[in-house]
């Protein structure tokens, strides 16, 4: 009978093959654990070097009146390669989660109109937030199981019976933070489908809003006038600030029904 290598050897040879074998796993799983965490830390750099550049002082509506026709004319000459530079921009400020990307939103109705600067925008963060998505469930939903695993589970079991029900109010009804929204779903379990989907049809109501109200400032610059008092009752501006109206009250009344 040929011994096997678990069976051959003294108990310390065992004990010390056993060690080393540990050792190994140990190294491994922490090799594998930073290699998780690449993408999260690329995003936060991403986060950091804008900060650094103050990247997020431009996303101002001085920016775009400004530099308006410079915008046009290198639209107008380069329509394909603008269009997709607008749609990556968007889906990198988005994943990195940058503050006043709503001003991006703006820019999108400002640039291309109302419907397909909405119809770029609602690519683009979906894009984005994906990213942010899986980089989050690879590096963290492991990590999150392991340490609150009976809690986890709970919650997944409870959010994955109607998570596309969940996160369709979620998008609909600005209850959270967007990039909440992005990670929350992320150790829960929800499906990369599930999320792509509810967030594309979520994000449109508002995203529609706030590319009009872009178009309707746009529309008021480009006649030679300037945005004053007088121009909030102009119907390209008037209506869109009307929706976002709406927009503001769809939290409370989902509080107010759900009591």
């Amino acid at each position: 009978m040929i011994d096997s290598p678990a069976s051959s050897g003294s108990p310390k040879d065992q004990l010390e093959s056993y060690s080393e074998a540990s050792d190994d796993a140990l190294e491994k799983a922490s090799r594998l654990s930073f290699g998780r965490l690449i993408p999260m830390v690329v995003l936060a750099i991403g986060l950091a070097t804008a900060f650094y550049l103050d990247l997020h002082h431009y996303l101002t509506f001085e920016t775009l009146q400004q530099n308006r026709t410079a915008i046009l004319e290198w639209k107008h000459e380069n329509y394909t390669v603008s269009t997709l530079f607008y749609v990556i921009a968007y889906g990198l400020a988005t994943a990195i989660s940058i503050p006043g990307a709503i001003w991006l939103t703006i820019a999108g109705g400002f640039m291309f109109g109302t419907l397909k600067g909405g119809v770029l925008v609602v690519f683009g963060a979906t894009l984005g937030a994906t990213i942010i998505f899986l980089a989050a469930r690879f590096a963290f939903a492991d990590f999150f199981h392991a340490k609150c695993g009976a809690m986890i589970q709970k919650m997944e079991a409870g959010f994955q019976e109607n998570a596309f029900s969940y996160l369709l109010v979620l998008r609909f009804v600005p209850l959270f933070p967007f990039w909440l929204v992005n990670l929350v779903p992320a150790f829960l379990g929800v499906s990369t489908r599930t999320f792509v989907i509810t967030t594309f049809i979520g994000i449109m109501p508002g995203t529609f809003v706030y590319a009009s109200l872009g178009h309707g400032l746009g529309h008021i610059i480009d006649q030679g006038g300037m945005p004053d008092l007088a121009t909030i009752w102009a119907p390209e501006i008037l209506l869109p600030l009307l929706g976002l109206a709406l927009l503001a009250l769809v939290p409370v009344l989902y509080r107010k029904f759900k009591k």
